[in-house]
């Protein structure tokens, strides 16, 4: 099943938010940048394993994973540009 840009954007916010979680950031940034975050980073991760994969989004777990490594990497690099030692 193919959910295109949609998908991504579905996905990268949920996993924006658990990112946010995972890394302590959900009070000091808030919800929704993390969530824009999330977005952004599931969109580059897909159009990253896009080209790996034929479907990329095939696999739902496969897409969330891709989604929350995304997002994790860029709320690190948020914080690093934050002055934030967290």
């Amino acid at each position: 099943m193919t959910w295109g840009w949609i998908g991504w954007i579905i996905i990268g916010g949920i996993a924006g938010w658990v990112a946010s979680m995972i890394k302590g950031r959900d009070a000091q940034m808030g919800i929704p940048l993390n969530i824009i975050v999330g977005i952004i980073g599931g969109l580059l991760g897909g159009w990253l394993l896009g080209l790996f994969m034929d479907d990329p989004m095939s696999n739902i777990f496969m897409s969330f994973i891709t989604c929350l490594f995304g997002a994790v990497i860029l709320l690190t690099i948020v914080n690093m540009f934050s002055g934030s030692r967290r």
